[in-house]
């Protein structure tokens, strides 16, 4: 590790106690402030997508800043008893500044999910789709049935599905989401094993390693798998992944914590890359987020972030830092509007490195 990549990772294990100083939410930011468990309000036992009966009834009555009146009538995504929807809307308008380029603001539809669920047998087995039907065409993003065993202590998945790696952020572009390839627009076909007794949570996926793409005659499996020990106030976990493809195998490690302290919610996680598929030595990445979520009053946060990464570790000086400040206001239930600025700074002699971002986002859900 190059020792630039030593003191990114000093700074990161010493930037929470600076803001502390300073007393500087499918979000896993609200369930480090709540100390739920991502199953306790997604039907998606690892977190995202469609809101269980809970989950609905915390965003209407815990997450906005004012509650609009509807009488006895209380959205749960519930259409009878065995069945469910849900859904997910995001547009925003951004303006970009790259350096010796001329500066860009567009308005961007960034995705329509909708979210359905059938409980063929209650608390025991059902079926979830996950549908991506804006901008382009349709494109199926999870498709699964889950069987959960008579206590709830364990459950199987199969079919096509997000793989268990770390934090499920909403920010797709996040340096951890990006090199490990595990997010949620890479879905993948497979089984998934799951554990949930008392403060533990584990997962094991066997996947085709393709991102929801056809497998080859010549190309191997992906194994994913992480352990979660959740206590009220902080929790901590280890994730792993090994794809094993025809030009070599891809693994990746990482370390994930929360902590809540008072009004602020922690999150960090840091992953290793390894790439044998790439050339000698190239494949060796190493990315970092801190991020503070403090909850200034019900329906109003304030997102810190602080993101390095380093695409060769063999290399020195290479390494690119990222920082965002983001304010959510939930105005009402199921709305909320983001607005924020992202800076990145990396190596001189790259000048889409050093990008200033802007943007305002609408974000709709039920």
């Amino acid at each position: 590790m190059t020792n630039r990549s030593y003191l990114a990772t000093l700074r990161y294990l010493l930037l929470p106690l600076l803001l502390l100083a300073f007393e500087a939410q499918a979000e896993p930011y609200l369930a480090v402030q709540t100390g739920f468990k991502c199953g306790q309000c997604h039907v998606n036992p690892t977190g995202g997508g469609e809101r269980t009966v809970f989950g609905n009834v915390f965003a209407q009555t815990q997450l906005a800043a004012n509650h609009i009146d509807t009488g006895g009538d209380l959205w749960t995504g519930e259409i009878n008893r065995f069945l469910s929807i849900g859904g997910d809307l995001r547009t925003d308008f951004e303006y970009t500044k790259v350096p010796h380029t001329s500066s860009t603001d567009t308005f961007n539809l960034e995705q329509v999910r909708v979210y359905a669920s059938a409980n063929v047998i209650p608390q025991r087995l059902f079926v979830y789709v996950v549908e991506q039907v804006a901008p382009d065409s349709a494109l199926n993003r999870e498709a699964y049935g889950v069987y959960w065993s008579a206590n709830h202590e364990w459950y199987v998945k199969a079919g096509q599905m997000y793989l268990p790696f770390g934090f499920r952020l909403q920010d797709q572009t996040a340096f951890i989401q990006t090199i490990t390839g595990i997010n949620m627009t890479a879905p993948d076909r497979g089984v998934e094993f799951g554990l949930e007794r008392g403060h533990w949570d584990a997962q094991l996926a066997i996947s085709n390693g393709t991102a929801s793409g056809p497998a080859t005659a010549h190309h191997g499996k992906q194994y994913s798998g992480q352990l979660i020990y959740v206590e009220s106030i902080w929790r901590v976990g280890l994730a792993a992944n090994l794809n094993s493809g025809p030009g070599g195998n891809k693994s990746a490690g990482g370390l994930f914590a929360g902590l809540r302290t008072g009004p602020v919610s922690w999150l960090g996680e840091v992953d290793l890359i390894d790439d044998k598929s790439l050339p000698v030595q190239t494949g060796r990445e190493l990315a970092t987020l801190l991020e503070a979520n403090w909850r200034i009053a019900q329906g109003h946060n304030l997102k810190l972030t602080d993101e390095y990464l380093d695409p060769n570790r063999s290399v020195a000086h290479n390494g690119q830092t990222r920082y965002s400040l983001v304010y959510e206001l939930t105005p009402i239930q199921y709305v909320q509007i983001r607005t924020g600025f992202r800076y990145s700074d990396g190596i001189p002699q790259s000048p889409a490195e050093h990008l200033k971002l802007g943007f305002v986002e609408l974000h709709a859900f039920f």
